[in-house]
């Protein structure tokens, strides 16, 4: 293992701390602003940010975000997520015991499965070299529109029927669908020239803040209508499967091979889908529109 690579790896452990304790406080902070209304932004973004656990939990959110980008740079994106998804492991233990949060033994079970299920996937993944930013722009685009379709459905879905019942959980994935979207974008900035301006200039940058600005409101959302920890662990489960993969299917992570590979990769995968069964809850927030 190179050195960069270590420190990538130690650069996405620090940021999967941070991200759950800031996402636990942000829940804290939007109980009490008013609903997100997407019709007035402006509005919504004073109120949570009038909120000082919001703001405490968006400034940790920053940091994070600032960490996550340079250990994408420093390493491939699938193995910057598996460090990440460890993270979601303790995301229960800590909302019982630093925010006397009520965390079901199920909803436990299920955040625990979804970051012990994404572990697995990325370890399946064979041995890479180098960060893994190169791409195409057709496979990018491509991918991209996918996760923004995914994540309007799940919008959507949120006013259908029985699945009205947990609207937090479907507004939070979507949020996570679109951090996914925001994520690969910096990664393939990641992978552009420095000199000059392209870096800067390239439309992956407008992609990747158009999407993180969505994807906050769409999680603030979601922290307002469902209960912390299963928003929270949904979040983290579906930006952490967009990131797995965006690394395959855009930077040309590889698959797994041989027998061993593909048994870790099978059992990963039943333990994400155990987890996006377990987590949902019947409890549910007064309606108010989104």
């Amino acid at each position: 293992m190179t050195l960069s690579l270590e420190l990538g790896l130690a650069l996405a452990l620090a940021c999967a701390c941070i991200t759950n304790l800031g996402s636990l406080y942000k829940h804290r902070g939007a109980q009490h602003a008013h609903a997100v209304d997407i019709r007035r932004p402006l509005r919504t973004a004073r109120s949570l940010l009038a909120s000082k656990w919001f703001a405490i939990g968006l400034a940790m959110a920053t940091g994070a975000g600032v960490l996550h980008i340079a250990a994408m740079a420093l390493a491939p994106l699938s193995v910057v997520q598996a460090v990440l998804a460890a993270g979601v492991v303790l995301l229960g233990v800590t909302g019982e015991r630093r925010f006397a949060l009520r965390v079901t033994r199920r909803q436990a079970w299920g955040a625990a499965l979804s970051g012990l299920g994404v572990a697995l996937l990325v370890a399946s993944v064979p041995p890479l070299d180098g960060p893994h930013s190169a791409f195409r722009a057709a496979s990018l685009l491509g991918f991209e529109g996918v996760l923004v379709i995914v994540g309007l459905s799940l919008m959507l879905g949120r006013r259908v029927g029985r699945l009205a019942d947990h609207r937090g959980l479907l507004v939070g994935a979507a949020g996570g669908s679109l951090f996914g979207v925001a994520d690969v974008a910096v990664k393939a900035l990641t992978g552009l020239p420095t000199h000059g301006t392209a870096a800067v200039l390239a439309p992956w940058l407008g992609v990747a803040i158009a999407a993180s600005v969505a994807a906050q409101y769409a999680s603030a959302r979601g922290l307002q209508e469902g209960e912390a920890v299963p928003v929270i662990a949904l979040t983290g489960l579906m930006a952490n499967v967009a990131y797995i993969a965006g690394g395959i299917v855009v930077f040309g992570d590889p698959m797994p091979t041989g027998a061993l590979g593909l048994t870790i990769e099978c059992a990963g995968f039943a333990m994400v889908c155990a987890a996006a069964v377990l987590l949902p809850s019947s409890a549910l927030s007064d309606p108010r529109p989104l």
